[in-house]
């Protein structure tokens, strides 16, 4: 089995970037002349994945110019969450009501992607369907994060996530199937709510990258990833 569709999530107001994100939209940022909207989409199709859906809300024209003037070997379709934001989960899941897919990799396009995670995410997809799983997150230590300000999210032993240490960052990277959706509406809601739901019960899974983290966190971050 392999996942043909993947969903990059770029709805939010980057508000924590402000004032560059007043006009442009935070994954059309540039980090070494290339946006964090094509790191994400270069590593799907190095991936060998086949679609790409991207939701968007905040700044919405521009991703459809962006897409206008960049040419890729991939099929990508951009979905509005609508007259409101919908957050992380609801946007997540107005996107898997648009394709008959059962299983997704979703992408946050704050991180910075690079070919380095290819061999790590391909791992991760690989565990998650021998182990017929519905549901993994990326996670990685602290340590390895270039902004030492992040707080960690989740511990992790024995590939199953926990919240009784927070060692790990959520990289923002994940695979999930539909069904961990089934019981929620299209509305403004986070992934959080769906992850804490299946903490309880011992069934949120994580799986360990090893690569060094840059995320695109604040302003300042921003500022000092631009000078590496």
């Amino acid at each position: 089995m392999k996942i043909d569709t993947a969903l990059i999530l770029c709805a939010g107001y980057g508000k924590r970037l402000n004032p560059i994100t007043l006009e442009t939209p935070k994954p059309l940022l540039k980090i070494n002349n290339l946006t964090l909207l094509e790191n994400c989409i270069q590593l799907i199709i190095n991936l060998k994945i086949k679609k790409i859906l991207i939701n968007t809300f905040y700044l919405k024209s521009k991703f459809q110019e962006f897409l206008k003037t960049h040419d890729y070997n991939v099929e990508i379709e951009v979905i509005e969450d609508g007259k409101f934001i919908l957050n992380t989960g609801g946007g997540i899941l107005n996107l898997i009501k648009n394709s008959k897919d059962q299983n997704f990799l979703v992408l946050n396009p704050d991180t910075i992607w690079n070919k380095k995670y290819i061999d790590e995410i391909n791992s991760m997809m690989n565990f998650y369907f021998l182990n017929n799983l519905d549901n993994i997150l990326l996670l990685v230590k602290k340590d390895l994060s270039f902004d030492k300000n992040m707080e960690g999210d989740f511990g992790l032993e024995n590939n199953l996530i926990n919240i009784k240490n927070k060692e790990y960052i959520f990289t923002g990277c994940q695979i999930l199937n539909r069904l961990i959706m089934k019981n929620e509406l299209i509305k403004n809601f986070s992934i959080n709510k769906i992850w804490f739901e299946l903490v309880k019960k011992d069934k949120l899974y994580g799986f360990e990258s090893k690569n060094n983290f840059y995320h695109l966190s604040n302003l300042e971050v921003f500022k000092k990833l631009k000078d590496l």
